[in-house]
């Protein structure tokens, strides 16, 4: 709200109520989606390391045009349509490593509670029926569009030139509506002014508000929410409960192309989470996402995606590495390394710093670094598991040790001494499928983990 970062103070001592605008529920979820799903569950799960007990609300908008529309075309039900897509959003994002939400709520399962919120703003004057449609009175709202940092004027001489019917009924240009009358074979719902169904807006402010309160400590989403749905979301909440509907704003930058545009359904260049995991590992993607500031826009190319594998295979690499040495070392006395705390401190100072993953990233490859000079302890294997678990990665352990692949290599090297070269060639082709990579060198041979 202020453009500025502030020192987080909860509403209760060590909890969180967090809201993130989830997705409407017609599509697979694209890069661009994604995106701002892995920001928030990897500030949610930085939260939780920091010891907040995190209440986190994302819904599923199951009414919507865009979902008729779409049923419609495939020739489905709206019903069908829709858990199709809630079971994919479960599964695509469960393969990016995204810890499910609290709660989930769903449009349709709160209906009443949207209705009896339109009948108390129209009861204070800050709404009104016309034709079976009911308006927002976007000028009784106080300080309405500073969120967006936008001029009431301005927006209303952007406005003025729509003339649809249900412009025409307005009071006021920028009025939005909070339920629509129903059309010619749409559903609709029963409510005292005709059937219909809600406005987008008004759904997460009742949502918002019936599971976390009147006022909440966070609420989150895309930068293209912050107008109109952000901004209508507190001219309505504000106007019902006549408290602050958000105590902190958050809003990530969107993915781009390589030429700068933002990815985007409505833009047609978008690449759905879905296609993406048939060619490429969940856990590279997960990294991939979390990689920038959450507030920084990512650019979605090859070259960045393949970056972000290489990097990836490096933290896997050494992390396999750490955790052998480590069970190798485990009857012996373990050593505190207080090299370790401070690479943690470090590392929760830039997190601090409004989620700064890319500082604390660089915090991360430093302890890789110090690890592969050696420093190979109980404490570095700890620090590694706890960056892990917030960046949202989680490594099996590997299917074969460091010792099994040396006996490997030395029958291998057997085989070639005895001219059995088919035999070298099986073993080579044993590790290859374990991910282990021989060079063959002057000074013997090496090994690494793919």
């Amino acid at each position: 709200m202020t453009r500025e970062k502030k020192v987080f103070v909860p509403l209760k001592q060590g909890q969180v109520s967090m809201y993130i605008c989830g997705p409407t529920v017609y599509n697979y979820i694209h890069i661009g989606n994604a995106r701002s799903v892995v920001a928030f569950d990897t500030i949610r799960k930085y939260f939780e390391y920091r010891g907040y007990d995190v209440n986190f609300i994302s819904n599923f908008t199951d009414v919507d045009d865009k979902i008729i529309k779409a049923a419609s075309e495939a020739n489905v039900s709206i019903e069908t349509l829709v858990e199709t897509y809630i079971q994919a959003f479960y599964d695509d994002t469960t393969k990016l490593g995204v810890k499910q939400a609290t709660k989930n709520p769903r449009v349709l399962t709160y209906m009443s509670e949207i209705i009896d919120f339109i009948q108390v703003l129209i009861d204070k004057g800050f709404a009104y029926e016309a034709n079976g449609d009911v308006f927002f009175r976007v000028k009784k709202s106080v300080g309405y569009g500073k969120l967006a940092n936008k001029n009431i004027d301005e927006l209303e001489a952007g406005a003025s030139g729509r003339t649809g019917s249900a412009e025409l009924a307005k009071e006021e240009v920028l009025d939005f509506a909070l339920w629509k009358s129903s059309k010619t074979d749409e559903p609709s719902w029963e409510s005292p002014w005709g059937a219909g169904r809600p406005g987008w807006h008004i759904e997460c402010s009742v949502m918002a508000t019936s599971i976390l309160g009147d006022t909440i400590d966070i609420h989150g989403g895309g930068a293209d929410l912050e107008f109109p749905h952000h901004t209508n979301e507190i001219a309505q909440s504000e106007g019902k409960t006549g408290q602050t509907f958000a105590n902190y704003w958050l809003h990530n930058g969107f993915v781009t192309t390589a030429d700068g545009e933002k990815m985007s359904k409505s833009l047609g260049n978008f690449t759905t989470v879905h296609d993406m995991l048939d060619v490429i590992d969940g856990q590279v993607l997960r990294f991939f996402l979390v990689s920038q500031h959450y507030r920084k826009p990512l650019v979605f190319t090859d070259a960045s995606v393949q970056d972000a594998e290489n990097n990836f295979k490096k933290i896997k690499h050494a992390y396999d590495k750490l955790n052998f040495e480590v069970k190798e070392k485990a009857s012996e006395v373990p050593k505190v390394d207080p090299k370790i705390a401070e690479f943690r401190q470090a590392f929760i100072k830039e997190m601090d710093d409004d989620f700064n993953i890319s500082n604390g990233l660089t915090v991360f490859y430093e302890l890789i670094k110090y690890i592969n000079l050696g420093h190979m302890s109980v404490d570095a294997l700890a620090l590694f598991n706890e960056i892990l678990m917030i960046i949202g990665i989680e490594f099996e352990a590997p299917d074969m040790l460091d010792d099994e692949i040396e006996q490997l290599i030395a029958e291998r090297q057997l085989a070639r001494v005895n001219r059995d070269y088919q035999l070298a060639d099986e073993i080579r082709g044993r590790l290859a499928t374990k991910g282990i990579a021989l060079l063959d060198t002057p000074d013997g041979v090496r090994w690494t983990r793919d």
